[in-house]
């Protein structure tokens, strides 16, 4: 990128821009080469104004939340990184009905949280998992039975197109695991998000939590991951397939399919993403050759892999 672009960006975002950044310090997994830059956003007013500045100028980029179900390539990819640290939370309990306001930056289990504690219920389930509001949307995040399909009422979407617009449940068009932004690949970023709730005890919703984060505790392992690797097919689980093609505990250089539960790649410290790549191909490999099932990745692959 011309260094003109870079002094506007600097210009422009002060100390929230940053050149060449290694994004294994920003992934869930720890592995990942370096990016252009990074620019950090605190509001849903500065990622709608980042996000039309890099249009404006005609930037590639891509908006990161916690760093989760993203395999970064080790040697980086040509983009600008967008960071979103857009954590605004409201819970509206003297409405009817009551409502959950989050920005898309907003972690899923600090929103499952607090709305439990007001005694509103309909996220607990997201309180284990690692991610952010618009990441959960981007990708329809779901745990125990349900999704965020589920309780999604309408969400704060900047078009390019189009302008900022209340997009309501159906134009997200979800499917399982996925959505029309991760599917087509449009060109719209997440701003924030309100959910529909029902109302219950604070004693009762924490319960389902605890419950919740108990069961990941005993099922999930530890250790720097991007979660799940690959979506169940229909009828199938993912991880009994990969244990049955004698897959669990193997290793491909610093990164193993855990011997806990067999969906999940551990980095067992300085694993490289090309060592998780290898590691995601063997398993494809194996499974499609002993049980004639083409197991489909849930994490995205950014840059290029060998």
């Amino acid at each position: 990128m011309k260094q003109q672009i870079f002094n506007e960006l600097r210009e422009t975002f002060g100390s929230n821009f940053h050149e060449n950044v290694p994004m294994a310090k920003y992934t869930t997994a720890n592995v990942g080469g370096p990016v252009n830059a990074l620019i950090a956003i605190h509001s849903e007013d500065e990622l709608a104004n980042c996000v039309q500045t890099l249009w404006r100028l005609s930037l590639p980029f891509m908006i990161l939340g916690s760093g989760s179900n993203i395999l970064v390539s080790d040697k980086g990819i040509d983009t600008i990184v967008v960071q979103n640290r857009a954590t605004n939370i409201k819970i509206e309990t003297n409405s009817d009905p009551a409502y959950i306001f989050a920005e898309s930056g907003a972690s899923l289990g600090v929103v499952a949280r607090q709305s439990a504690q007001k005694g509103l219920s309909g996220m607990e389930w997201a309180a284990p998992i690692p991610g952010t509001i618009g990441g959960a949307i981007y990708g329809n995040a779901g745990a125990y039975g349900t999704d965020i399909k589920a309780v999604l009422k309408m969400a704060k979407i900047l078009h390019k197109n189009e302008g900022i617009a209340d997009w309501p449940l159906e134009r997200f068009e979800f499917k399982y695991r996925s959505s029309i932004f991760k599917r087509e690949k449009i060109p719209a970023v997440i701003l924030s998000a309100t959910f529909n709730t029902t109302r219950t005890s604070p004693e009762e919703a924490m319960g389902k939590i605890n419950s919740y984060l108990a069961h990941r505790k005993e099922t999930q392992p530890p250790g720097a991951s991007m979660g799940s690797m690959f979506k169940n097919p229909p009828g199938e689980s993912a991880a009994k397939l990969i244990e049955a093609a004698g897959l669990k505990g193997h290793r491909v250089g610093r990164a193993i399919i855990s011997p806990i539960h067999s969906n999940f790649i551990i980095n067992l410290d300085e694993a490289t993403a090309q060592d998780v790549y290898q590691l995601m191909r063997l398993v494809q490999k194996t499974v499609e050759e002993k049980f004639a099932v083409r197991l489909t990745p849930e994490i995205e692959l950014l840059g290029d892999f060998e």
